[in-house]
């Protein structure tokens, strides 16, 4: 059994505690540290290694989301942050600053678990609905600020193809069945998306549709 190694960080020591009660209860998950600040998560988790950090955004001394961007630019653990809002601003930010995924803190313990686990094997764990939602709040449905759509056009018309389904939430499995192509030939195509726009995980492929335009918000 592969033991998941987690750094806790929040300003509320209430907040890790109840954490610590509900990943304690898990055979394959292993609290190896606790911060209260994003300055002390970068260097704990520097120490410590960790596998995944369980982030809050909202702290003093520094914020999560500068402290998800210096932790995954040194590639020291994976991120997975919390927040109480669901339209957080600093979400949306940790999100394009590395992080693989935002739960809210009421989340239910086993959600919160499948979560973390998901995160450690490598997968992003994020509602496409809510990233919609975030990003239809900051661009605006239509309007707003968008980056250079220039940026897709290392992408071949089957790959941009599979992205648009991508942010629109679909699984490989889905994907491959509304294209009429195999599981294993859908990964490939999202592996090879992911390479070529340089991104991390499945979140940042979301993130960058709807910011090129490639998808927007108010899209089925």
């Amino acid at each position: 059994m592969t033991v998941i190694r987690v750094l806790l960080v929040d300003d509320q020591e209430l907040m890790r505690m109840g954490f610590r009660m509900v990943l304690g209860a898990q055979e394959d998950v292993d609290v190896v540290g606790e911060a209260a600040d994003g300055l002390d998560a970068v260097q704990m988790a520097d120490q410590l290694r960790p596998d995944v950090v369980l982030m809050d955004v909202r702290m003093p001394v520094m914020d999560g989301v500068e402290a998800t961007k210096q932790i995954t630019e040194a590639g020291t653990a994976k991120v997975l942050v919390m927040t109480t809002f669901d339209m957080d601003e600093y979400a949306l930010s940790a999100l394009r600053n590395g992080a693989s995924g935002f739960l809210l803190k009421d989340t239910p313990p086993n959600d919160l678990v499948s979560a973390l686990r998901a995160v450690a094997s490598g997968d992003a764990v994020v509602s496409p609905s809510v990233t919609k939602r975030l990003l239809g709040r900051f661009l605006g449905d239509g309007g707003g600020e968008l980056r250079d759509a220039s940026v897709l056009d290392v992408l071949t018309e089957r790959e941009r193809e599979v992205l648009v389904l991508i942010a629109k939430g679909l699984s490989n499995t889905e994907i491959a069945r509304k294209l009429f192509l195999s599981e294993a030939t859908v990964k490939t195509h999202v592996g090879r998306i992911l390479a070529k726009l340089e991104l991390r995980d499945r979140v940042q492929a979301v993130v960058l549709a709807y910011e090129t335009g490639l998808v927007r918000p108010g899209d089925a």
